[in-house]
């Protein structure tokens, strides 16, 4: 393959075949359900009731084709970047001195959880906002998720995959532009600033974790509120991490699973939703269902629930050591109050330069999904001053 091939920029246009939504449709009425304890919640797991009743949905009400059409109506391409096929969006301002964003998504997120602030971060004219606010966006499906997947070969850590993000902004054109991310996307996003920092002039945060300090003089300066989300998370990390350790350890296992099953695949994911939403009972309380199916069906579709998880297992043995040095790059941090994670600033500031904090009295883990108008407004007036 000549050089040109390998670089080049192709149009892409989804269509999944009639096939493989039939055999959907044949799984999900074939579903073997395990038992439940009498009078279950979701101490123990997703709900069957809850779980049951959206499988129903799934199978009879919800139209693919419809989210499908919506999803074509963005402009979407594939390039080969270090031999594996990347998947992004790609929308283009129509004022030309727009800003470029590159803005990643995490796990068990995908591009759908951008649909809604594409266009107001797009067309501000159009949604209420300055025109000098406008963005071309860039938006990658990581590496092993969805339409950037499977990938088949190790390997796609988070520096791996920061290097291609650079690299595919270079090969668009880009050459001064931000950064956004949540969830692996903020840890993503953070590598790139510091691989790529003659370029990227700010990185935006709805991710970050601080962990608790060391120094006994350090954590005697924390005020309650500092402690109440340190405590939040430690009290949170026993009962909420098992995922991560099936993923960082044994991810090949959990994929013959969820690869077979549509309703494993789904409740893998919407557990998430329910633990990491600013939801009163449900998921649906803060993502609408149809989008939250959509996500689930990219990870289906694709058969990306072993590459995705491997993400974690390459996070569990690393290709190179972390990096220890401060991020220089100007960073802001978006803090939504239903996030397990909420950062503690003082901390934040120990490896980062803030120049930008916003603290949201509602929104949680998905925030551009949450609560887009926040998102927006944030990502807005932090790159402002970039323009």
């Amino acid at each position: 393959m000549s050089e040109r091939a390998e670089t080049a920029v192709r149009p892409f246009i989804l269509d999944i075949p009639q096939a493989d939504l039939d055999d959907l449709a044949d799984r999900l009425a074939a579903t073997r359900w395990p038992d439940e304890p009498a009078g279950a919640d979701w101490s123990q797991g997703v709900s069957m009731a809850y779980l049951k009743e959206l499988t129903a949905y799934w199978r009879t009400v919800y139209d693919w084709r419809e989210h499908e059409a919506h999803l074509n109506r963005f402009p979407q391409f594939t390039t080969t970047i270090d031999n594996t096929n990347v998947h992004f969006l790609h929308i283009r301002s129509a004022q030309t001195d727009a800003l470029p964003l590159l803005i990643t998504h995490g796990w068990p997120g995908s591009i759908v959880e951008f649909l809604d602030v594409i266009g107001p971060l797009t067309d501000p004219r159009a949604h209420g906002g300055d025109p000098a606010d406008a963005f071309h966006l860039v938006i990658p499906s990581i590496p092993g998720y969805g339409l950037s997947g499977p990938t088949h070969e190790g390997g796609w850590d988070v520096h791996r995959i920061a290097k291609a993000w650079a690299e595919l902004m270079r090969r668009l054109g880009y050459h001064r532009y931000g950064a956004q991310g949540g969830d692996w996307g903020h840890a993503i996003t953070r590598e790139l600033a510091a691989i790529d920092t003659d370029h990227v002039v700010g990185v935006h945060l709805n991710t970050l974790l601080t962990p608790p300090p060391s120094d006994p003089a350090e954590a005697a300066g924390l005020t309650d509120d500092d402690k109440a989300r340190l405590d939040r998370l430690i009290s949170a990390e026993p009962e909420m991490s098992g995922y991560a350790k099936i993923q960082g350890t044994r991810p090949q296992t959990l994929a013959y699973a969820l690869t077979d099953s549509p309703v494993g695949q789904l409740a893998w994911i919407v557990e998430k939703f329910k633990e990491w939403t600013d939801c009163a009972d449900v998921p649906e309380d803060a993502v609408s269902r149809d989008r939250l199916l959509t996500n689930v069906m990219l990870y289906w579709l694709t058969a990306t629930a072993g590459s995705s998880a491997r993400h974690y297992w390459e996070a569990f043995h690393p290709s190179q050591p972390p990096r220890t040095e401060p991020l220089a790059t100007p960073t802001a941090v978006a803090v939504f109050a239903a996030d397990l994670a909420r950062p503690v600033r003082r901390l934040a500031e120990r490896d980062n330069n803030i120049v930008h904090w916003s603290e949201f009295d509602r929104g949680g883990h998905f925030a551009a999904m949450e609560e887009p108008d926040l998102f927006t407004d944030d990502v807005r007036a932090f790159f402002h001053q970039f323009r």
